[in-house]
């Protein structure tokens, strides 16, 4: 097994335990990390990380097809999880990209429908404005506002 392949198995294992001090340990110093709802760079890599372990309570994940060479890396992981702004159940799958540096994951990439994702997350407002801009960046500055709150 490469050793980026290794570094990402160590990391979704962590994540399966709910271990983001292990999880934040897996990512450069000048990592980035962009999803549909977080633009995250060096230190609020590890703290998202940190603040969706701690508060996801029933947060269960399982990953599958780990790939990775000298320069990049793949996997994809399903969550299922509360949603705690709605409390409704969601399902969400997703496509991994990795890069790498000196060891470490420098660039992390995830996507995911996000339509989708709204929908199971928020209800008929997802279903009826998950694929707007607008509803988008709403949603991204309200993960953004949590995120700066939970590291303060």
């Amino acid at each position: 097994m490469h050793p980026n392949q290794q570094l990402i198995q160590t990391f979704y294992e962590a994540f399966s335990k709910k271990d983001y001090v292990t999880m934040g340990a897996c990512y450069h110093p000048d990592a980035t990390f962009r999803d549909e709802a977080f633009d995250l760079r060096g230190p609020e890599v590890p703290a998202m990380w940190h603040m969706l372990c701690e508060r996801g309570k029933d947060l269960r994940i399982v990953f599958s097809e780990v790939a990775a060479d000298e320069h990049r890396g793949s996997a994809n992981w399903e969550a299922w999880y509360t949603f705690s702004k709605s409390g409704r159940k969601v399902h969400n799958v997703i496509h991994a990209e990795f890069t790498f540096k000196d060891g470490k994951i420098l660039t992390h990439h995830d996507t995911f429908p996000f339509h989708r994702w709204a929908r199971q997350a928020l209800g008929l407002p997802g279903l009826l404005l998950g694929w707007t801009g607008f509803f988008r960046k709403k949603v991204q500055a309200t993960a953004m506002d949590g995120l700066r709150k939970f590291m303060q």
